[in-house]
């Protein structure tokens, strides 16, 4: 990044890898996809985030074709074969944003490495923002939801499926027992290497 470093507040990581350089040095703007188990709260943070940069915010859950979401809706894992085509369309979106020069933000739950790749493709803007916790408190927030397809019964199958990002990815990592604005505002000053929030990096 550029600019001052950010020291991290407690549940914040530091990227694992310098992410590529976004919009405060002249270049591209950067597109952030925003991953994690279901319940973490990637929609929140992701539509917070997008405000605050100015960019597109894309919900991947709207995207999930009807059987997909039938399938969740009876407590029933998808597959990769399943989350095939969605991942397609969601890497689309990427694409085109990519070729555009445009920056997004897209929320997706990306719990797979060979998800991951499928989703960056070529694109060398992609940073990925990890929303994680723990499993008790994830289910907890899941039982809480009235408005959402996902049961509580996948929380099991989304924590087997997820594989933490690896020290080579471009990826920043937040604890949601944080607050959204907290995240935001670290993570927009990681990205851009100013602040959202009117505060000094």
């Amino acid at each position: 990044m550029n600019g001052p470093p950010i020291a991290p507040s407690p549940g914040m990581t530091a990227p694992q890898t310098e992410p590529p350089s976004g919009d405060a040095a002249g270049a591209e703007p950067l597109i952030v996809v925003v991953m994690g188990v279901a319940g973490c709260g990637k929609s929140s943070v992701g539509q917070t985030l997008a405000l605050a940069l100015g960019h597109e915010f894309i919900e991947g859950d709207a995207h999930h074709p009807p059987a997909n979401i039938e399938k969740m809706s009876a407590g029933i894992p998808l597959t990769d074969a399943d989350r095939d085509g969605w991942l397609g369309t969601l890497a689309g979106f990427i694409a085109d944003a990519d070729r555009e020069g445009r920056g997004l933000v897209v929320a997706c739950s990306a719990l797979k490495r060979r998800y991951r790749d499928r989703l960056r493709g070529d694109c060398k803007r992609v940073v990925f923002l990890h929303l994680h916790g723990d499993k008790a408190l994830i289910a907890s927030r899941m039982g809480a939801r009235t408005a959402h397809f996902m049961p509580m019964a996948l929380v099991d199958s989304q924590f087997a499926d997820l594989e933490m990002p690896a020290a080579d990815e471009p990826v920043l990592s937040y604890e949601v027992t944080l607050p959204a604005e907290a995240i935001v505002a670290d993570a927009h000053a990681r990205l851009t290497g100013g602040d959202c929030f009117g505060r000094n990096a």
